[in-house]
């Protein structure tokens, strides 16, 4: 299993200091002026231009990545906007998950800014955040991951983001730091933040939305792990003795190992079933890892069903208030507890299936190198059945049959 550690404790997290980064640690910096070209033909009457270059921070060598904008974007409508970052992901060629995070991160600035302002979304005027930066460094930022397979077989965690402090000058005048924006989208993932003697603005509400839409866990120490490679990108001002830098670390986890997890418990007894499969579906789009609904019963021999959620840390209290609105429930417990973890990877092989050729995703589960589990992915499985109108149990028993003989078997094959 893959392992992608984001540390911006020391000078933060802005949005073009994690692309930076993650230039730094291996992405493809061709993609990346690829995908400037691409912006400029979907934001149409746009001039821009990409520069990617080495600099150094208070002794330490890092990446920086700078859109020089000469002709920007000019809407100020945030629903306008966020259909031109979804059609820049689509013609970038990202994979769903990746194009996902990308929206995601943008859905975390306008919510931001609509709580901040009281305004609802389609009334705001965001003439400062709607720009080719922010699109560049949402889907820049997802391109990059996508070409590392993170989204396949990763874990991500991020160390607490220093914010800083001071005043931040802006459209509407000099604002506090953290920046409203800012405080807002980490308030509502009650996401835990680090103290730096810094008077100036080191997480933006950019960054703030990439690191809460992409961590899994906040983490005070990185997890156990085998180091493959660092990215350091920076950040454009001086921060004086606080070098003005953040880091990206790439690893692997080989054996089974431990991380913590939140269970989420409530009790239901007046939801129908139709209700609880759609609050099953949501809770898992939602970042859930897994749900189950329990048949119990309750007070006064009534029928219940115990909805029960195991969600990463930090991302529990937002799966807690999704549970409370649509369930209708008065209160949901919460347990941490540890949980051991086979290593997983992804696999991509190809079939034969009927005298087709089809690609399909595998998952394979480790311990100390054996082999304990290995399944074809549901949804390419489906696709197939759907395509060759051939029942899905015949699709998975070729599929099983075609793994086998690739040498991909099971504790049991």
């Amino acid at each position: 299993m893959k392992v992608l550690v984001l540390d911006p404790r020391l000078a933060g997290v802005s949005g073009d200091m994690l692309l930076s980064s993650l230039v730094d640690l291996g992405g493809q910096v061709d993609e990346l002026y690829h995908l400037v070209d691409v912006m400029l033909q979907v934001f149409r009457g746009c001039e821009a231009e990409l520069e990617v270059f080495d600099v150094e921070r208070r002794g330490l060598r890092a990446k920086r990545v700078e859109l020089k904008v000469y002709r920007d974007y000019g809407g100020a409508s945030p629903l306008d906007f966020r259909g031109y970052v979804e059609e820049l992901a689509r013609k970038a060629e990202l994979s769903s998950e990746a194009r996902g995070l990308a929206l995601r991160a943008l859905d975390e600035l306008i919510d931001a800014e609509s709580s901040v302002h009281g305004v609802p979304r389609e009334n705001l005027r965001l003439h400062e955040l709607l720009s080719l930066d922010t699109a560049l460094d949402l889907v820049g930022a997802a391109l990059l991951l996508d070409r590392l397979d993170v989204f396949k077989d990763a874990r991500i965690y991020t160390t607490p983001p220093a914010v800083g402090g001071g005043v931040v000058e802006c459209s509407h005048g000099a604002l506090p730091v953290p920046a409203p924006a800012t405080l807002e989208i980490l308030r509502r993932h009650r996401f835990k933040v680090s103290s730096v003697d810094v008077e100036a603005e080191l997480t933006t509400p950019t960054g703030a939305a990439l690191l809460v839409s992409l961590a899994e866990e906040v983490v005070d120490v990185y997890p156990p792990m085998t180091i493959e490679r660092v990215g350091y990108g920076a950040g454009r001002r001086d921060l004086g003795s606080t070098p003005n830098v953040m880091r990206v670390v790439y690893g692997s986890r080989h054996e089974a190992s431990g991380d913590r997890v939140v269970v989420l418990e409530t009790n239901v007894d007046d939801v129908p079933g139709e209700l609880l499969g759609y609050l099953v579906d949501k809770l898992l789009r939602s970042g859930a890892l897994d749900v189950a609904i329990i048949p119990a019963v309750g007070k006064k021999s009534r029928p219940i069903s115990i909805v029960r959620v195991v969600s990463d840390p930090a991302t529990c209290m937002s799966i807690a208030e999704l549970l409370m609105e649509e369930a209708g429930t008065l209160g949901v417990r919460l347990l941490e507890t540890p949980r051991i973890t086979a290593e997983r990877e992804v696999k991509e092989v190809d079939v034969e299936v009927c005298g087709r050729r089809f690609k399909v995703s595998i998952k394979v589960s480790r311990v100390k190198g054996k082999v304990l589990n290995v399944k074809a992915e549901y949804e390419d499985l489906k696709r197939i059945s759907e395509e060759l109108g051939m029942p899905l149990r015949r699709v998975a028993k070729i599929v099983d049959d075609a793994v086998k003989r690739l040498g991909l078997k099971g504790v049991d094959g």
